[in-house]
């Protein structure tokens, strides 16, 4: 058997190169899998097929889909982790960091999320996206001096950057900076006059102001343009009783309980206090 395997050319089979064809051949099966599950949105699936194919190998391509298909399922914890190895692996990769603030803002953990953007900024300072996630992160934190700092940089490298200017308006108005508050607060009306938010942000200054009626109606516009806005809803209803409406008020509390019928008394009542402190902090 030897000679014949001598004469014609054969040779016997190495069991280690068999062993790692194998595995290789596993490890494309499942990535690809897993890539595929991904896309169809079957999330649990993608996380079954993309960590046991890292269990084989390691590949950052199929870590970084791991990652995604985590986020995706909610775990937000096990995706920070697989984030976290990838940038030890590239740690000049902005991109990575910056989804590592998007996590840790969506997990509340607003110290990782500076941590982030502070690793982020000494990559490259030119992104407002990370001064951005910065400001985020110092509101979560309270730290509403450098929040309004971050969201300034942002604007001023991206001066249409309407998330920063909506941002800083509503950080100004809890430090009772009205004015401030209104300059960008103008800027947005001109530009997006019928977003929901900038509404409420506009109705939120008339109130600072002490202009409850011309905040009232500013709230109608947001209950007429989203007939399902529970903000809206919530924030008219407290109005409506700090200017003696109690009919109307009330009026709105009931659709309040249609639109959120897990919602109790109890709830309502503090939703709408915390509400009105924020869109007056000044007790006007």
């Amino acid at each position: 058997m030897n000679f014949l395997k001598a004469l014609f050319g054969g040779k016997d089979e190495n069991p280690e190169e068999k062993r790692q064809a194998e595995e290789a051949k596993n490890f494309e099966i499942l990535k690809y899998d897993g890539v595929k599950a991904l896309k169809i949105r079957q999330w649990q699936q993608a996380i079954r097929c993309l960590s046991h194919a890292l269990s084989i190998r390691e590949d950052l391509e199929c870590r970084d889909y791991l990652s995604q298909a985590l986020i995706q399922d909610n775990q937000l914890t096990a995706a920070y982790e697989e984030l976290q190895k990838l940038h030890e692996a590239e740690p000049d990769n902005q991109e990575i960091l910056q989804r590592m603030a998007n996590v840790a803002f969506v997990m509340e953990d607003y110290g990782a999320m500076a941590s982030s953007c502070e690793k982020a900024l000494l990559i490259s300072k030119d992104n407002p996206e990370i001064y951005y996630l910065y400001g985020r992160a110092c509101m979560g934190q309270e730290d509403l001096t450098n929040a309004i700092a971050m969201f300034t940089k942002a604007i001023s490298l991206n001066e249409d950057y309407g998330d920063a200017y909506l941002m800083r308006a509503g950080v100004m108005l809890q430090r009772g900076e009205v004015e401030a508050a209104e300059q960008d607060c103008q800027w947005l009306l001109e530009r997006a006059s019928s977003v929901e938010d900038v509404l409420i942000l506009k109705a939120k200054v008339e109130t600072a102001k002490g202009n409850h009626s011309e905040a009232l109606s500013y709230y109608d516009k947001v209950i007429e343009g989203n007939p399902f806005s529970i903000e809206g809803f919530t924030l008219r209803a407290e109005l409506k009783k700090q200017m003696g409406d109690q009919q109307g008020a009330e009026a709105d509390l009931a659709r309040l309980r249609e639109i959120n019928p897990e919602g109790n008394d109890e709830d309502l009542e503090q939703k709408m206090n915390e509400a009105y402190k924020n869109s007056n902090p000044m007790g006007l």
